[in-house]
């Protein structure tokens, strides 16, 4: 048995923040705040659920016309699994998630007057993939996260029904810390 296999302890939580990169034209990043416990089943193999706040804005369209909300806050709840390729200080690792990501609201009255009212946010299934290197309690890595599409008609001022759709995917870069388990 190594000495790391001796070091290895199962739970830790990781804190993170980032960058949040919407899908879309139009939309712009925004601030990411992650909390996610984890349970270490081996050496390599970690379970977690993680709990992700990110305030951005995101694009739209309406009738076929660009628009973009403010500044919204949204969050989602994923179990998750990661995969570490070596037993070095210095470990890539790949990963996955699904769970539920609660979708923003959406202000629509700004839209040139077209518009009054709003989008209500919901909530939906989805997924997320990442890759990374974790530099013993250091964590740097990159997110895909999968969320379906919200579509709809709102009904404009002049009572005229238009076409809503908001992409929800969004792709992030994190740097964050690990509490507790794996190697001193």
């Amino acid at each position: 048995m190594t000495a790391a296999a001796q070091e290895f302890k199962p739970f830790k939580v990781n804190l993170s923040t980032g960058y949040a990169l919407p899908i879309g034209r139009g939309a712009s990043g925004g601030l990411l705040l992650s909390v996610e416990p984890k349970y270490g089943l081996s050496d390599r193999i970690d379970l977690g659920l993680r709990y992700e706040l990110g305030l951005i804005v995101k694009a739209y369209t309406l009738d076929n016309e660009q628009g973009s909300t403010e500044l919204k806050g949204s969050n989602s709840f994923l179990i998750t699994g990661n995969y570490l390729l070596s037993d070095t200080d210095f470990r890539p690792f790949i990963g996955s998630g699904v769970g539920v990501f609660n979708i923003l609201s959406v202000n629509l009255s700004q839209n040139g007057g077209a518009v009054d009212g709003g989008v209500s946010g919901g909530t939906k299934l989805g997924a997320m993939v990442r890759a990374g290197i974790k530099a013993r309690h250091f964590v740097l890595g990159a997110e895909y996260n999968l969320v379906p599409k919200t579509r709809g008609i709102v009904v404009g001022s002049s009572g005229a029904n238009l076409n809503y759709e908001s992409p929800n995917a969004y792709f992030s870069i994190k740097l964050g810390l690990d509490i507790g388990g794996g190697r001193l």
